[in-house]
């Protein structure tokens, strides 16, 4: 559920990047970072582990414009994609208003995406929400390597209902900024027609 800031007259939105480890979470927030413009961003600020980390940062995105007179700012959050940090992706899950989950596309990987994805739906259901309940997308990374599964084969494990989805190259910026324009528009939606009278 968004947090109002009444002093700063802002709605501030938490969207988190969830998915398997070294799947293109870091990357697509490394790109939307160094591609917006500072005046409208915050500092990025990174919590290294031994083997992966977490990033985090916010934005005021101008075209995303008002909800009824208060602008709106949006924290980025990546998870550790490593399984005993569990408690830590429980932790930034708490109050998410949307998830973009980055599937590593190479074929090897289509067990740990849907062992990724079903943490996420346990970790949901510990606090009381559900992918149902909350406004995701799902974003096929690393479409470039030669071992990647068919998007078929990926959408059939992953996908549900008709989640929209992306395909990516986030180390080349390839379908980054559809994605986040996607989950931002699917955020917003549901908190005007939810908290705001639409």
């Amino acid at each position: 559920m968004p947090t109002i800031d009444y002093a700063e007259k802002e709605i501030n939105f938490k969207i988190v990047y969830y998915g398997p480890s070294f799947g293109g979470k870091t990357t697509n927030l490394k790109y939307i970072y160094e591609k917006i413009s500072p005046k409208v961003r915050g500092k990025m600020i990174t919590m290294k582990t031994e083997e992966d980390r977490t990033l985090f940062f916010d934005f005021l995105p101008i075209e995303f414009g008002e909800i009824k007179g208060f602008k709106t700012r949006f924290h980025l959050y990546t998870v550790p994609g490593q399984v005993f940090y569990n408690i830590t992706r429980k932790l930034i899950l708490r109050n998410v208003d949307g998830i973009v989950f980055v599937a590593d596309s190479k074929k090897d990987r289509i067990a740990d995406n849907v062992e990724s994805l079903n943490n996420l739906k346990e970790n949901l259901a510990d606090q009381g929400d559900s992918l149902e309940e909350i406004p995701w997308v799902l974003q096929l990374n690393k479409r470039d390597l030669e071992d990647a599964a068919p998007v078929e084969e990926l959408l059939k494990v992953l996908r549900e209902g008709d989640v929209p989805y992306f395909e990516s190259i986030a180390i080349e910026g390839k379908g980054v900024f559809e994605t986040l324009k996607c989950i931002i528009k699917l955020v917003v939606k549901k908190a005007k027609e939810k908290e705001y009278g639409g």
